[in-house]
């Protein structure tokens, strides 16, 4: 069967890895022990949350009385690759024409999806702001894919451009 320098080098081999492993697992504690390293040289403190300053919330109402229309049209850069601004004009997405107080998911022709056509309502300035903060926490389900304004000053200024459209 095997004759016994076989049989000698495949033992060889297999204590070989072993003693190969043991040595990189000795290794790695070494380097890696926290106890080793001793105490901390220096500690970081950190103010308490209690400490903080109270931030005062700006109402939407008063965000959307400071609105800049030329600043909401660089922000509708943004929606322009799917949607237009001329009235009746569809792209990807529905002209946005006149959307300020219109009836959600209320552009004839347009095929929208079904967690927007369940709504009903208006786009008011409040449920456009609702909108555009994330799309998917609005409508779920909805075949929009923008991820959504985080700034709620890019927000107001784009619907107080969007309303400014169809003066």
């Amino acid at each position: 069967m095997f004759d016994t320098m076989t049989l000698t080098k495949a033992t060889a081999g297999v204590c070989g890895s072993l003693l190969v492993l043991l040595l990189g697992q000795w290794a790695a504690d070494v380097l890696y022990s926290a106890e080793a390293h001793g105490e901390q040289s220096y500690t970081i403190e950190v103010a308490s949350a209690e400490a903080a300053p109270e931030v005062e919330e700006v109402s939407f109402e008063e965000l959307m009385a400071s609105a800049d229309v030329g600043k909401g049209a660089k922000v509708f850069k943004k929606c322009a690759a799917c949607h237009k601004i001329e009235e009746g004009v569809n792209s990807t997405g529905p002209s946005l024409y006149g959307v300020v107080d219109r009836a959600q998911a209320g552009v004839d022709g347009f095929g929208y999806s079904d967690a927007l056509t369940g709504l009903g309502g208006t786009w008011t300035a409040e449920q456009l702001d609702a909108f555009l903060t994330k799309p998917s926490g609005y409508a779920s389900g909805t075949t929009m894919s923008f991820s959504g304004l985080r700034k709620a000053k890019d927000r107001v200024n784009l619907i107080a451009y969007l309303d400014s459209l169809d003066n």
